[in-house]
């Protein structure tokens, strides 16, 4: 098949460069145009990038060389791509109209960003929990006034861990969850040469995060409501979360301690067999990035660790452990994502594969 082109806006941060990395030698996708601020603008990526690269390997060939454009400037993009990937670093507001700008231009937007996560006629996506959420492209076209652009977002890296392990037992009706996350300094876009503090340290707040982790699964549960108007989600009303997250000394890799009470509380031995059984849309799809299986949940009380597994199905998976019985909660576990593939551009790729196999993007040449 030809491979869909694909333009990355934000391409010299630490989130467009693991794009660039994860989309070489990609079976669907070929990296045709990136894009930055007007500062980048007209530099080659290596140029751009200079010695920013964040990665242990080479920036890919066929990419290293190409002219940087300003990502303000849509109709350029545009005549290069099929879709885009946004992950910009700027103000909410300014991500947002950038974004839209790119929709109303009839440029499908796959973003990292959270300007968009709250907007009821956006679906945010993990491909594994509600890929029916695309429903609601069709409201969002009509409210821009576009025929082929939209945007799609994927949730906060925060919640990629412990989300997709609740998911499986939904139907036994989890109604309170406590989660302390402790996220790795990538997801603040940095390495250890960059934030030096960092070493031998963890920091107890991140800006917006509690507020996030609390609020986002609630729309991943949510539903898809037929109105006048046109599809749009409604958030799920429970489970009630309480969240805080916690930076610490790990390079990439965010780990979740959850505690959770159910409605009907189901046993320990159904719980991991749901987790090990959990069967997807997007694996059913054959979607390229789709990890098999999805979730691993180890019997080693010392696992899952962030060295040895956060690159579980090449860092697209989630592992889990230590589910045992709580005094306060049901029951309580661990664990554990890698925060930039699955919990940023990796999810991005697999959402994008899910459009397109969902005939929402279309080859625009």
């Amino acid at each position: 098949m030809d491979k869909y082109r694909v333009g990355i806006v934000g391409a010299t941060g630490m989130v467009g460069q693991r794009f660039i990395s994860l989309l070489k030698d990609h079976p669907w996708f070929q990296v045709t145009c990136v894009a930055a601020s007007a500062r980048s603008a007209g530099k080659t990526y290596r140029e751009a990038v200079g010695n920013r690269w964040a990665f242990d390997w080479e920036i890919p060939s066929d990419v290293a060389d190409m002219v940087v454009l300003d990502a303000s400037e849509i109709d350029k993009v545009g005549e290069s791509v099929d879709f885009v990937f946004c992950a910009v670093d700027m103000k909410k507001d300014e991500i947002r109209a950038l974004e839209e700008s790119y929709a109303r231009h009839e440029i499908p937007v796959v973003s990292n960003n959270s300007a968009c996560r709250g907007l009821e006629d956006v679906p945010m996506v993990v491909p594994e929990i509600n890929a029916d959420h695309l429903r609601v492209i069709e409201h969002q076209r009509r409210r821009l006034g576009c025929e082929h652009g939209f945007i799609a977002v994927k949730p906060n890296c925060s919640i990629q861990s412990y989300v997709p392990a609740l998911t499986p037992l939904l139907d036994f009706e989890p109604e309170k969850v406590s989660v302390c996350t402790y996220q790795a300094i990538s997801g603040a876009g940095k390495t250890f040469k960059t934030w030096p503090e960092m070493m031998d340290n963890v920091i107890p707040y991140i800006a917006g995060e509690d507020e996030k982790s609390e609020l986002e699964p609630l729309k991943l549960w949510g539903h898809v409501e037929e109105r006048a108007d046109g599809p749009v989600i409604v958030n799920a009303a429970s489970p009630t979360i309480s969240a805080q997250c916690l930076r610490v000394a790990a390079s990439d890799g965010h780990m979740a301690a959850v505690s959770v009470s159910f409605k009907n509380k189901p046993s320990k031995d159904e719980i991991i067999r749901r987790w090990n059984s959990f069967e997807t849309e997007a694996q059913r799809l054959e979607l390229p990035s789709a990890p098999k299986p999805f979730l691993q949940y180890f019997d080693d009380p010392s696992r899952p660790q962030t060295r040895l597994d956060r690159d579980f199905q090449g860092g697209f998976g989630v592992s889990i452990g230590r589910l045992r019985e709580d005094k306060i909660f049901d029951y309580r576990f661990v664990c554990l994502s890698h925060n930039t593939v699955r919990g940023a551009a990796g999810g991005g790729i697999l959402t994008a594969e899910l459009l397109c196999r969902k005939g929402y993007i279309r080859r625009r040449g």
